[in-house]
């Protein structure tokens, strides 16, 4: 049998009797750390014990640690049967090589028996004069990549035993705390001739050089902290709100759907001009909306913003078979390709007009054209050559040359979509983004347009009062400028 023994918090007096006796009497023991009092405490009672320092001394992978440790009492176990393993605390909170060692045992039906103790938690609720019944969270310092800190609830983190730990510890903290912030830390809680506490700001925790297993961190709850997106959430419910703003309870859907274009436009432009301040200011205005439209339909009854989030997260992970599934992809390509079919059969198109009549209508044309013209490509409906496509934009551009003179205002702006849509495609088949392409040619048509303008008024002229042939002149200087930047 497999008897995992609790140590408590380190002090002799709150260690049970019968984990006492079985340690004094126990043969094949072993402690997880002998950085506990109650090791020390027992040194001279215990003939031989092992303990697995060594593995924290050698590596920083505490899931690699928490592995070889289970596996070394399994390997105990076979040899001996009867074996004794100790660990700080009660087995049963945040001792995840406890956790690993009971899920193999009742896989092997192997036997085992846990010995509780009082917990550190309960010592350090003792030492902080705090009650859990006010929110509070306990972490194990290896797994805090996989936690999400909540700054509304206390939080206590344990195993924080070197300096590496500490430092991942302190960069998950400022995600959520600013770098003042003050922490606690505690070593050997409840022990009253060895129990450290100290308050220190979050930025100077990997420097403290007293780190060991014995080492916990209490973050107190401070709902004042950097804002995260339940803050955002509940300022949109409070602006709808009963006390709220006028103009945001009036809002809908509709009245505000322009808004979320021209802020995602807004997007787009800081991140082509690479501004990163920009970028956080219309992720921030885009974020916005996203959950001003979803609080009005939690008002509705019909959803709520966790639903969009399950809703996206489904998405992706169905999505995306070679990362959470068995699929195996090998380049981009192939990505590609799956994405189109998942979403087929996601969308149930049967035809590829289906799947053209899906593309959003309020997309921007030359997009939206784009989109159309790639989809009508996967079935071979496309020109082979650049050569041919090119053609086909100048037999579009001939065809607007014959109807223009006609004064039709409907031929010739059938004629002249007509030719944007061939240009679309030349650009689609040179690889070519043609928003892009396009708002390049606009900013340089506005850059030189400003050097005529600037031109003329050092000259004394309006442009009102000049020729074309006056301005080309300066629209020439300003290309030839353009030329000798490059």
């Amino acid at each position: 049998m497999i008897k995992i023994i609790g140590l408590g918090p380190g002090s002799p007096e709150a260690l049970t009797i019968g984990a006492a006796k079985l340690l004094e009497k126990g043969e094949n023991i072993y402690f997880r750390t002998k950085h506990h009092p109650i090791v020390n405490f027992l040194k001279d009672k215990i003939k031989n014990y092992e303990t697995f320092d060594k593995y924290y001394e050698n590596s920083e992978n505490t899931d690699d640690i928490n592995e070889k440790i289970a596996n070394e009492i399994l390997t105990a176990h076979k040899k001996t049967k009867d074996v004794v393993y100790g660990v700080p605390g009660n087995p049963l909170t945040a001792e995840k090589t406890v956790a690993i060692l009971i899920k193999i045992c009742k896989e092997k039906k192997i036997d085992y028996k846990v010995i509780p103790a009082v917990s550190f938690i309960d010592s350090l609720m003792e030492t902080l004069k705090i009650d859990p019944i006010e929110g509070l969270m306990v972490i194990d310092a290896s797994d805090i990549n996989n936690q999400i800190l909540d700054k509304r609830v206390a939080t206590i983190i344990a195993q924080v035993y070197n300096k590496s730990v500490a430092s991942k510890l302190k960069e998950k903290l400022l995600d959520s705390y600013n770098k003042q912030t003050e922490i606690y830390l505690i070593k050997n809680p409840g022990i009253d001739e060895a129990e450290i506490i100290r308050k220190i700001p979050v930025y100077e925790l990997d420097k403290q050089e007293d780190l060991d297993n014995m080492t916990f961190i209490y973050v107190p709850k401070d709902k004042d902290n950097k804002k995260d997106f339940y803050d955002l959430v509940n300022l949109v419910e409070t602006l709808r709100g009963e006390n709220g703003c006028p103009w945001d309870r009036e809002q809908t859907h509709q009245s505000i759907k322009n808004e979320l274009i021209e802020e995602t436009y807004e997007l787009i432009e800081a991140i082509e001009e690479n501004r990163i301040d920009g970028m956080i200011e219309e992720l921030g205005d885009v974020l916005f909306h996203v959950v001003f439209h979803a609080c009005i339909e939690n008002e509705n009854g019909n959803f709520n913003i966790t639903d969009v989030i399950n809703g996206i997260i489904a998405k992706m992970v169905y999505r995306h078979p070679h990362v959470f599934g068995e699929k195996e992809i090998n380049n981009t390509d192939e990505v590609l390709k799956s994405w189109d079919e998942l979403k087929k059969q996601e969308k149930k198109y049967e035809t590829i007009t289906e799947e053209m009549k899906s593309i959003a209508k309020t997309l921007p044309a030359l997009t939206k054209a784009h989109k159309v013209q790639k989809k009508a490509a996967k079935v071979g409906f496309d020109w082979d050559s650049i050569e041919e496509t090119s053609k086909k934009v100048i037999e579009e551009l001939n065809e607007v040359l014959d109807v223009y003179k006609t004064k039709n205002g409907e031929k010739i702006k059938k004629e002249i979509g007509d030719l944007l849509f061939s240009c679309v495609n030349l650009s689609r088949k040179l690889n070519v983004n043609e928003e892009e392409a396009l708002n390049m040619t606009i900013n340089k048509f506005i850059n030189r347009f400003s050097f005529v303008e600037e031109m003329a008024l050092k000259n004394n002229k309006k442009l009102n009062d000049m020729t074309l042939e006056e301005m080309d002149k300066f629209w020439e200087i300003a290309k030839e400028n353009e030329k000798n930047k490059k």
